[in-house]
């Protein structure tokens, strides 16, 4: 049984990020737990409410959140019928980060599915902060949802390295599972930076043939000015409906982390992205 956090604001974004996460699993049986995070900022001035009047409006607003998600949760119900799937409803009064960090521990959460914003003007904010902090903050493998992207059958995921250091498959579990469940091609795709580590890139080449099936291995080279557009050129030309990576540091992957850096690329990315975590430093 998968255990999937569904965080949701109710926008159009997160809502959509759902409907994928239900259609991807769909012959997995999972746990379905939908969260939304009720701010103190949200109904409280300083000093301004007294105790009874700020208890009120908290319980207005929980039991606002509680009917919004049991309405998502009756929508989906009658799109579809799916004995495999079991949703649960959760609304907490906490910061964003520490709630999605406690949720996920309690209920042993594998995945985090949450949807992006959209680009406006020049803005490019596109991942918006709180995908940002939790890709950050929280250990669980998170995939983000890019707005308005529908699912589609998973024929070819991508995943993006240096080859600099060494992998765990206990890591690589979702992608991995992904995979195998969606009988799906994968492409690995190495990102060629200033230095060449043989030893290393021979040791992951026979990691990625071990451990999935239909592997195929590409090269690019790395350049910090254009290694976006390369990555999404790469994208259409292959048609990968999935691009996944581990978040490590001494990479070109470390760089996506940083302010400027995920809102360019994730301007330019279009399909589910699949944010993984080491659980321990490999040489």
């Amino acid at each position: 049984m998968k255990n999937i956090l569904l965080p949701t604001d109710f926008s159009k974004n997160s809502i959509n990020a759902i409907n994928y996460a239900v259609k991807l699993f769909e012959s997995i049986d999972c746990n379905f737990y939908i969260l939304n995070v009720q701010k103190a900022s949200s109904f409280i001035s300083d000093d301004l409410m007294s105790v009874s009047t700020s208890a009120t409006i908290y319980n207005t607003l929980v039991d606002a959140a509680k009917k919004s998600i049991i309405n998502i949760i009756s929508q989906i119900n009658k799109r579809s019928q799916n004995k495999n799937h079991t949703f649960h409803s959760i609304v907490d009064y906490d910061n964003f980060i520490d709630a999605i960090n406690q949720t996920s521990k309690i209920y042993g959460v594998d995945l985090i599915i949450m949807g992006t914003k959209g680009a406006s003007g020049l803005e490019k904010v596109v991942f918006g902060s709180n995908t940002v902090h939790v890709l950050q903050r929280c250990d669980i493998p998170v995939l983000a949802i890019p707005t308005g992207c529908k699912f589609k059958k998973l024929d070819t995921i991508a995943f993006t390295s240096s080859f600099r250091s060494s992998y765990c498959i206990d890591d690589l579990l979702p992608l991995k599972e992904l995979v195998f469940s969606n009988n799906s091609k994968l492409k690995i795709l190495h990102v060629v930076e200033d230095y060449n580590f043989q030893e290393k890139l021979e040791e992951n080449i026979e990691f990625f043939e071990n451990n999935f099936p239909q592997v195929i291995f590409d090269r690019i080279m790395s350049d910090d000015k254009d290694i976006y557009n390369v990555i999404q050129d790469y994208i259409v030309k292959n048609e990968v409906k999935m691009i996944a990576m581990v978040g490590k540091k001494h990479s070109f992957i470390n760089r996506l982390f940083t302010r400027h850096s995920v809102e360019t690329l994730a301007f330019n990315i279009d399909i589910p992205f699949l944010v993984m975590h080491r659980s321990k430093d490999l040489a």
